[in-house]
């Protein structure tokens, strides 16, 4: 390890060095640094002479100061000791980054869907997630990414609910109370060990809904013919691509089917503004809003592996 040099790239200009190593997200990370969702001092590389052999890089929503995500996390695969070098980078870098007696960001990769089941991508997901349980992380929740893609159809409304926006952000944050009662949402019951239902529900609105660039009146709030509340749906824009961001139904109102036609709403709004590809998301032991997701035709293209650290 003696001939490993571990530093953050300078900026812009070390793009190309940093993207030595493959990832889906490269082609997003110099509009990122414009942004400042990312910054070249959360950006760090593991350099033997020219070669890059591990790399890493924090997130952040745009206009915060501190990381959000650890979601690149990057090894030469060629490299025997790749995983070695990895838990190195990592530890030197969250020493610089991660303010002490802070909890570190939690990591966030996304992965094939397939990943299991195929040796090459099985190893590459397995020693990443080695490298960052060796520094101190544990597994919290795996998710399914799904993709809707024009010319997908969608359902006509049939009546049994009618929808409208918010009347306001309190009613909202009503709403996202109500739901999170009996919620299969492994963030949201972590979110409940620590918080009451109301400042989670806050919480999820302020690091989350609030960021989204979409405008609002997209959001829609599903009702039955009375006019009483049956759940809702927000669909937006995040940085990078229009989203289902928050589904769910009132938990008097669940198994009656009613997901599937607020998701047709949802997608609907969307399709309407003419948008390249809707993407969404949901727990791997959320298998109501999965099939829901499949039903209204989404693919499940891929999916991501959550590690958190705990409290210091």
């Amino acid at each position: 390890m003696h001939d490993l040099t571990l530093r953050p790239i300078t900026g812009g200009d070390e793009l190309d060095l940093f993207n030595q190593l493959p990832y889906t997200l490269n082609h997003e990370l110099a509009d990122d640094l414009v942004e400042r969702r990312r910054r070249p001092e959360w950006m760090w590389v593991a350099v033997r002479g020219d070669r890059v052999l591990a790399r890493l890089a924090w997130w952040t929503n745009a206009g915060d100061d501190t990381p959000f995500l650890l979601d690149i996390l990057d090894l030469d695969d060629t490299a025997a000791d790749r995983v070695d070098i990895g838990v190195r980078l990592l530890r030197t870098a969250m020493a610089t980054v991660v303010p002490p007696g802070t909890r570190p960001p939690e990591y966030l990769r996304d992965i094939p869907s397939d990943w299991r089941e195929v040796a090459p991508a099985r190893r590459v997901v397995e020693d990443r997630l080695a490298v960052v349980e060796r520094v101190g992380a544990h597994p919290f929740v795996e998710r399914l990414r799904f993709q809707w893609n024009p010319g997908t159809p969608v359902p006509e409304p049939n009546g049994r609910l009618t929808f409208r926006t918010p009347h306001d952000t309190e009613e909202l944050l009503d709403l996202m109370t109500r739901v999170l009662d009996g919620t299969l949402d492994a963030h949201s019951q972590d979110s409940l060990t620590r918080l009451s239902a109301r400042e989670a529900a806050v919480e999820h609105f302020e690091e989350e809904l609030a960021h989204y660039r979409g405008p609002r009146d997209w959001w829609r709030v599903a009702t039955l013919p009375g006019g009483a509340p049956v759940g809702f749906v927000t669909p937006a824009r995040n940085d990078y691509n229009p989203i289902i961001g928050y589904i769910a139904v009132l938990p008097e109102h669940r198994g009656n089917g009613y997901v599937d036609d607020i998701l047709a709403e949802g997608t609907r709004v969307l399709a309407a503004q003419d948008v390249p590809r809707i993407r969404a998301a949901t727990d791997l032991g959320n298998t109501p809003m999965a099939n829901a997701f499949l039903r209204a035709g989404y693919d499940n293209f891929e999916r991501t592996v959550n590690l958190v650290w705990d409290q210091p």
